[in-house]
């Protein structure tokens, strides 16, 4: 959920927010605070984010290097900024299995669903491990 999300354009697979009711920043602290999240978009996984207490999170699409950041609510949404980027801002409401968000910073609205759900810390290699 870092910079780059400004260039997704991965068409949603969730219904509409519309008819959904945002979370509370309260509410998506306590079910986030100390889980690890992988979400997917059309069916496969997208990214992970590590949910730490103190509203700090770490972030990592598939495959890539994790970013360190912090999140805030704004209005009905939930904002992270990470070390290099602007604020990235989502709409997150539960979809009757887990957490579902849409990103407000793009008019297409990419969605992403949660697909697991762990107490486990986000592996982070350093870079150029294992090169």
């Amino acid at each position: 959920m870092r910079a780059v999300f400004g260039a997704m354009m991965i068409a949603g697979i969730c219904g509409p927010v519309a008819a959904q009711s945002p979370l509370t920043a309260e509410a998506f602290e306590e079910y986030a605070t100390n889980r690890t999240l992988s979400y997917a978009s059309d069916g496969r996984v997208f990214g992970t984010e590590q949910y730490l207490p103190g509203r700090r999170v770490v972030w990592a699409f598939q495959g890539e290097q994790c970013q360190y950041g912090r999140w805030y609510p704004q209005d009905e949404q939930i904002c992270f900024v990470y070390e290099t980027g602007e604020p990235q801002c989502w709409t997150f409401w539960h979809d009757g299995t887990g957490l579902s968000a849409r990103f407000m910073n793009e008019p297409a609205g990419t969605e992403l669903s949660e697909v697991s759900r762990s107490e486990k810390p986000l592996f982070c290699p350093g870079p150029q491990v294992g090169v």
